[in-house]
């Protein structure tokens, strides 16, 4: 199949991509042409935002598979379908698993879970990004399909909450150096991590494949870890035997830093357990392979294997000491006001 991915440098694009080309798929790339090309790929060079460079790029191609990565907003979707209207056979929009009701009315998350997120606009313009897809394939048929990753992880990342993502070596620097390592509220919440190469395994399994055409998937583990279990694996991995782990309350640490209201309540700090029976119905044999005591080991040995991969976010780790003082200032305070005499 011809195969465009928009944008696809992203942790989970670039397993995705490993595995169309090992399919023998023929994939094409359009970006702004910053970064290195993916060996085996090709590229068209024009800025998605700009729809008549876009368009110029596009001419006088049609697409088996179209795989948008970058859009995170409704106008983004209007603009695809625009673009990709008479273009593609199928048209997947990667969407989050985020969009997903919060709180859940039943733990367990299916496809037909009423999406709404008071606590994140990221998820919020997903979930209008998504409903514009599905207007435009009840009207006319466009061939939009809804893909929603969970928190998903690579060589490259280390998937702890609050860990910086640009940095993620911040977060074994601490566990190394004895610092305290946060954990929102009491750390037995339970959250679902899947591989890249999991999540590229249910995606490729679905192009070409005409009756997704209107239907959305989530692709995740099926392995249920609490926050306590994850940290504590990940330490086990990184060769910390005797890791300090902070335990605070999520609406303590949203106080001191708003920003993160949406990635603890709109997502990390509430349990996501997924069924992934949609996935393995329309792919027969789907199943993710990689659990996570393996993965992370795989993971701090790809970092571990050159120093410069190593960097720390200052920032952050400045954000987590400030935020272990405060709250430890306000138990010792608590204490002292409930307990003294």
């Amino acid at each position: 199949m011809k195969i465009l991915f928009v944008g696809g440098s992203g942790i989970i694009s670039r397993a995705v991509a490993q595995l169309t080309l090992a399919a023998g798929h023929e994939l094409w790339l359009l970006n702004r042409g910053r970064h290195a090309p993916v060996a085996g790929t090709r590229t068209l060079v024009a800025d998605i935002a700009d729809p008549a460079a876009t368009r110029a790029a596009l001419e006088g191609h049609t697409w088996d598979v179209v795989v948008q990565w970058i859009a995170f907003h409704a106008a983004d979707v209007r603009r695809d379908i625009e673009l990709f209207r008479d273009r593609t056979r199928q048209y997947f929009f990667i969407s989050s698993a985020s969009v997903y009701q919060k709180p859940l009315a039943h733990y367990l998350i299916t496809e037909s879970t009423p999406r709404a997120n008071p606590h994140w606009d990221y998820s919020r313009n997903k979930i209008a990004a998504e409903e514009e897809l599905e207007k435009a394939h009840q009207a006319f048929g466009f061939p939009g399909v809804i893909i929603r990753p969970s928190l998903t992880y690579g060589d490259d990342q280390i998937p702890l909450v609050l860990n910086s993502w640009q940095f993620p070596w911040t977060a074994i620097d601490r566990l190394r150096r004895g610092a305290p390592a946060i954990i929102p509220g009491d750390g037995t919440s339970l959250w679902t991590i899947t591989h890249n190469t999991d999540f590229a395994a249910g995606l490729v399994g679905l192009f070409g494949n005409p009756a997704t055409l209107g239907h959305a998937f989530h692709i995740t583990s099926d392995e249920a870890l609490t926050w306590n279990q994850i940290f504590r694996l990940t330490a086990e991995a990184a060769g910390v035997t005797q890791p300090k782990f902070l335990h605070i309350p999520s609406d303590f640490i949203i106080s001191c830093v708003p920003a993160v209201e949406g990635t603890l309540l709109g997502d990390k700090a509430v349990s996501a357990i997924f069924d992934n029976t949609k996935i393995r119905r329309f792919v027969p044999g789907f199943a993710a392979r990689t659990p996570f005591t393996q993965g992370i080991r795989r993971t701090l040995a790809w970092f571990g294997a050159d120093a410069t991969r190593q960097q720390i976010d200052a920032e952050m780790n400045g954000r987590w000491d400030r935020l272990t003082a405060a709250y430890e200032t306000a138990l010792a305070d608590a204490r002292t006001r409930f307990l003294a005499g």
